[in-house]
């Protein structure tokens, strides 16, 4: 087995600074921006829920996400072993590699539900380009949906054709494959996202979407959604998962860190406000229920956009928006989970990347079943917060409400306490007071906030 300890100097990297960033914006937007943002503020009450998200950002995420890409750049290597590689460099044990591994295989796991969801987006691409939405009614578009859901066989169909979109890229190699298709990809998405968004506004009910998202109702904010925002900003933008610091390691040596980390952070930010603002004016304008969950936008907008000028269209446009942000993030977390295999197995790329996608089917099939054959099957049902909660269901809450705020408190823990401050000063050229701000959001903030929103949800 190769050293999981030493560097990796002759790693591929990034051809300029600019794939390095639209690579990590890619990995931030995906369909946790666009599809998970609008649906959780939907069922967590509007504008309450928007500012804590955004809090959690400035004092969880941020700091986490510099700290990943500040491991990457020394180590250059994948997740865990550029954690190997900075606690050795420091006299630490080598054991918080385990991070990086508890990383890979969350992203794993995400990657399996998330492909299966990319597999809809397909879906609904190909069907509305085809047969249009016949003035689709509430009840035609929760019809094809759940005629959709009932069908194992053509769920995972789009689900292996998802993926081997996914494999296809990461195949290519990081510039061949990542950063060529990136800088394709999200000036794509942000186009097309704006312009959706224009028209949403203009066609829909714009008071009541901006008066739902930047007007707080306090009272309808629970210790549980106080959770469900921190751990979509953990899902949105990927920290915890090791991914940052495997596209870190690649980045040129002359890039700011810290801007990166910044401009990715806002960019995902904007475009999930943007999505909302595609998202919500067509839901309020229709008298739809902005609480739908998951299949806001796959029962809900269909509605609204049939019964818009041009609908089908725009209908169109969105789905295919949805496709381009799926892909980004999915590339970034099947790139995170090969690099591991790569460095840690000695694998070649083909290899790698061969298995953790076949292997990623076949957990996604539980996903799919989920919705269908497995339907009645409530691992946890003898809990009562769980009596009808689905294999997608635990899935999803795991991930992003245990397994990466986990990860993002072992690496708040490793920088803030365990990792000398000249380490943070001397990759993110910080010092005086901006050294020791960063210092004290990993060392006392994330941790506290973390774990408050960990209890407050246990609680509630």
């Amino acid at each position: 087995m190769p050293d999981t300890l030493s560097p990796a100097p002759d790693v591929e990297g990034w051809r300029s600074g600019r794939g390095f960033l639209l690579a990590t914006i890619g990995s931030a937007v995906g369909i946790g921006s666009i599809w998970k943002f609008p649906y959780e503020v939907g069922a967590n009450g509007g504008g309450a829920f928007v500012l804590v998200y955004l809090a959690g950002l400035a004092l969880v995420v941020v700091p986490l996400m510099v700290a990943e890409f500040a491991i990457g750049r020394r180590g250059r290597g994948d997740a865990a072993s550029s954690l190997g590689v900075v606690a050795a460099e420091v006299g630490r044990s080598a054991r918080w590699t385990w991070i990086g591994l508890l990383g890979a295989a969350t992203a794993f796991v995400i990657l399996s539900f998330y492909a299966v969801i990319g597999g809809w987006t397909i879906h609904y691409t190909v069907t509305t380009v085809a047969q249009g939405l016949n003035g689709a009614s509430a009840a035609d578009a929760q019809g094809a949906f759940d005629e959709l859901l009932a069908d194992p066989a053509r769920m995972a169909a789009f689900l292996f054709l998802f993926l081997a979109m996914v494999a296809a890229i990461v195949l290519r190699g990081v510039q061949q494959g990542i950063e060529r298709a990136m800088k394709v990809l999200m000036p794509l998405l942000a186009v097309l996202l704006v312009a959706l968004a224009v028209y949403s506004m203009a066609a829909g009910d714009a008071s009541a979407a901006l008066r739902f998202l930047f007007v707080p109702d306090f009272g309808q904010l629970t210790g549980r959604a106080v959770l469900d925002a921190l751990g979509l900003g953990f899902f949105s933008i990927g920290v915890g998962l090791g991914l940052l610091i495997t596209y870190a390691a690649y980045s040129p040596a002359d890039v700011a860190l810290r801007r990166a980390a910044i401009f990715s952070v806002g960019a995902d930010t904007a475009i999930s406000i943007v999505a909302g603002l595609a998202v919500f004016p067509v839901v309020f304008a229709n008298g739809l229920d902005p609480a739908e969950g998951p299949g806001l936008v796959f029962v809900s907008l269909p509605v609204a956009f049939a019964a818009m000028p041009g609908g089908r269209f725009a209908a169109i446009a969105f789905f295919a928006l949805l496709i381009i942000a799926a892909l980004g993030s999915a590339v970034s977390m099947l790139e995170g989970v090969v690099a591991v295999a790569d460095r840690r197995l000695g694998w070649p790329r083909r290899r790698s990347t061969a298995v953790a996608t076949g292997a990623c089917f076949v957990a996604g099939l539980g996903t799919v079943w989920s919705f269908n054959r497995w339907a009645g099957v409530h691992p946890l049902g003898f809990l009562d917060r769980y009596r009808t909660a689905t294999v997608f269901d635990l899935l999803d809450e795991a991930t992003s409400n245990l397994l990466l705020p986990l990860g993002g408190l072992g690496l708040a823990v490793l920088c803030g306490w365990v990792l000398p401050a000249r380490f943070l000063g001397d990759e993110l050229a910080l010092s005086g007071w901006q050294l020791a701000g960063l210092r004290f959001l990993l060392r006392v903030a994330a941790p506290i906030s973390i774990v408050a929103a960990s209890v407050a949800a246990l609680t509630s």
